[in-house]
């Protein structure tokens, strides 16, 4: 099923753990804070996609807030990480909003 899979794959990204500090660095010196705020946006996303529980209407709901998620985090991600893990962090949200955006399509309403 396709939660499970993105599922799984959101709770790899978290194992990842920590961004390291050096990819860190960000012309305004707000990246650190953005980037922990960012990856608590992803866990709670994560929790939030374990209360979908069969209704349709709130599912939707959950998926859709989890799509909103995954930009936001992913502007930062773009914005305050370099590298690999940049690379890696980016493709992990992006493939995940693109997965739900297309689960939303397909199987919400009024989408």
């Amino acid at each position: 099923m396709i939660l499970s899979t993105l599922r799984r794959s959101l709770l790899a990204a978290l194992v990842l753990g920590p961004v390291s500090a050096q990819a860190q660095a960000g012309a305004d010196g707000t990246c650190p804070r953005d980037v922990l705020v960012a990856q608590s946006m992803q866990r709670q996303a994560i929790d939030q996609l374990e209360q979908a529980d069969g209704d349709e209407a709130k599912t939707c709901r959950i998926w859709r807030r989890h799509v909103d998620t995954m930009r936001r985090v992913a502007s930062v991600y773009g914005r305050c990480l370099s590298g690999s893990e940049r690379n890696e962090r980016l493709a992990q949200v992006q493939g995940s909003e693109r997965e739900f955006s297309t689960a939303i399509k397909t199987r919400c309403r009024g989408s």
